[in-house]
């Protein structure tokens, strides 16, 4: 996964700054912000609500672009690209793990984690068996034909992983992933992510419980629309 491409990051933010305007005034949510992470890495973003952590997020997964500054992914700039090549891009190169998992409820979970591969344009046989293989690694090769109400809130979380997992994306992007569950269950959907990083996967989360940012191997805080190191040693944003 990592093979030839420990010379440059997966991801690499530039300079990025995200305005809106609300009330007639201009909000910054995101003030100048630089970062990189390579393959790999296994990084939390925390903060509290308000702090410029979701528009963050929005940009990471191209749900959104910046107002200003520069993003690039496995070495393509998609700061400014249209929507259409956002949503190839998105289908393609990021498995988005929500708080709320975001199951279709009348499909079972196989059905789930099929479903972006249907979007993506992939044959039945290639499709299922990645989708049964994404379900095996999450330890749910025998919930395959159960529906979202039939499942707990942590196995739920983990056909949203598997769904994620299943078109094999550069990088794992989670929102608040544990936010829905209990402690004792969402610290096994944290060892599992830590087990997904193990194998060569590269994670985000974005949250803003601490307990699960010191589980990731790099924790960069966000304050004000600006980040800097969990340590504070190195300002990655900083005003001019």
């Amino acid at each position: 996964m990592m093979d030839g491409k420990s010379a440059r990051p997966l991801i690499r933010v530039e300079q990025v700054s995200k305005t809106y305007e609300m009330g007639g005034e201009t909000v910054k949510a995101l003030d100048r912000v630089s970062f990189t992470v390579g393959y790999g890495e296994f990084v939390a973003v925390i903060g509290p609500s308000g702090s410029g952590k979701s528009t963050l997020m929005n940009i990471l997964g191209c749900l959104d672009t910046p107002t200003s500054g520069k993003y690039w992914l496995e070495g393509e700039e998609v700061s400014r690209l249209p929507e259409h090549r956002l949503a190839e891009i998105r289908n393609r190169k990021i498995g988005f793990i929500f708080q709320s998992f975001n199951l279709l409820p009348k499909l079972t979970a196989l059905e789930n984690v099929e479903l972006p591969l249907i979007y993506r344009g992939m044959r039945g046989a290639e499709r299922r068996e990645r989708a049964l293989e994404a379900l095996r690694k999450v330890g749910l090769a025998d919930r395959t034909r159960h529906r979202p109400s039939e499942l707990s809130g942590g196995q739920q979380q983990r056909v949203a992983i598997a769904r994620a997992l299943a078109g094999n994306p550069p990088v794992l992007l989670g929102d608040e992933p544990t936010g829905a569950l209990d402690s004792k269950t969402s610290g096994e959907v944290m060892e599992l992510m830590r087990e997904l990083n193990r194998e060569g996967h590269t994670i985000i989360l974005i949250t803003h419980n601490m307990d699960v940012a010191d589980q990731a191997k790099r924790v960069v805080r966000i304050a004000d629309g600006m980040l800097e190191e969990e340590d504070g040693a190195a300002c990655i944003s900083a005003r001019d």
